[in-house]
């Protein structure tokens, strides 16, 4: 894990935000965890993982995973690796570091986070998982709503860093998206109501995304609770712009 002070003193009472992403064997309900990365700020988090089962030869054309002889390689480069239990248990003290952040990422709400709590329920790991987070909010659909009247042919990560930031990155190293995820994100700037809307749990992630007019008690008290969380930190802003004048 690396660490930053960047963001300085005057940030530490706003709502974290902790971007997140898996590399995994193949693109089914059943594959498995390779690799997890989370940054926030100057913080980040990067581990790897031999899984049990065999890399997807598809999977392993994308991502540049292969495992040989019970070791893991990326681009032929052996790879310093963890147990999952060690990798899950790094990633939940790393957001109780952040004081319960926003967990965000690109498609997490249909790929990323089933698999992750699939890992986190063969381990015994859910409620410490759950505990750590404020919700999860994911970007593919957010993008949609905010960039509709565009006229995107593809709402793929790279191609949405591609149109806002006019880049390239190295996609599908899980490191290399979530820096690029916090920085599209830093551009997409989406309002706390949109947030609001968007917001899930493990337990909710199955469900569809509620209309303003149909909420869920559980989505209330969860959206309730990040508004409450954002107005305390404008508070607090105000008062420090007061004291400052």
């Amino acid at each position: 894990m690396q660490s930053s002070d960047s963001d300085g003193a005057g940030n530490s009472q706003k709502q974290r935000l902790v971007f997140f992403d898996l590399e995994t064997t193949g693109l089914s309900k059943t594959c498995e965890i390779v690799q997890l990365a989370a940054v926030s700020g100057g913080d980040s988090l990067n581990l790897y993982v031999i899984p049990r089962y065999q890399m997807q030869r598809g999977a392993s054309k994308v991502t540049g995973f292969r495992v040989r002889r019970q070791r893991l390689y990326l681009h032929r480069q052996p790879v310093f690796t963890n147990s999952l239990r060690e990798v899950l248990v790094s990633f939940i003290a790393f957001l109780q570091m952040l004081g319960r952040p926003l967990v965000i990422g690109h498609n997490i709400r249909r790929f990323d986070c089933p698999l992750l709590a699939r890992a986190l329920d063969e381990l015994d790991l859910r409620a410490e998982f759950e505990a750590a987070v404020s919700g999860c909010v994911d970007t593919l659909p957010l993008a949609r709503e905010m960039l509709k009247e565009r006229g995107l042919k593809s709402f793929r990560q790279e191609n949405l860093v591609m149109e806002l930031l006019g880049v390239n990155y190295k996609a599908h190293d899980a490191l290399e998206d979530v820096r690029a995820l916090q920085a599209l994100y830093s551009v997409l700037q989406p309002t706390p109501e949109l947030i609001c809307r968007h917001l899930f749990t493990l337990d909710t992630m199955t469900d569809k995304p509620a209309a303003k007019s149909k909420v869920s008690k559980g989505q209330c008290s969860l959206r309730e609770n990040f508004r409450q969380t954002v107005k305390i930190t404008a508070s607090k802003e105000d008062e420090a712009t007061h004291e400052n004048m």
